[in-house]
């Protein structure tokens, strides 16, 4: 099974996610709660990646 085309999708919306934990705290009143579940999706792709790396 070739991962290459999932791991490059996966980059990518981690990459993205990070964008948007940027330009939520970069926001006048900055939404914990949103900024919480952007991190715990980053994390839960983190994890899918090392998965598919290992």
């Amino acid at each position: 099974m070739n991962v290459e085309p999932r791991l490059r999708s996966l980059e990518a919306k981690h990459e993205g996610l990070e964008k948007k934990i940027e330009q939520e705290w970069h926001r006048p009143n900055p939404d914990q709660s949103r900024i919480s579940d952007l991190k715990r999706e980053k994390l839960r792709i983190r994890d899918e990646i090392s998965q598919l790396l290992h």
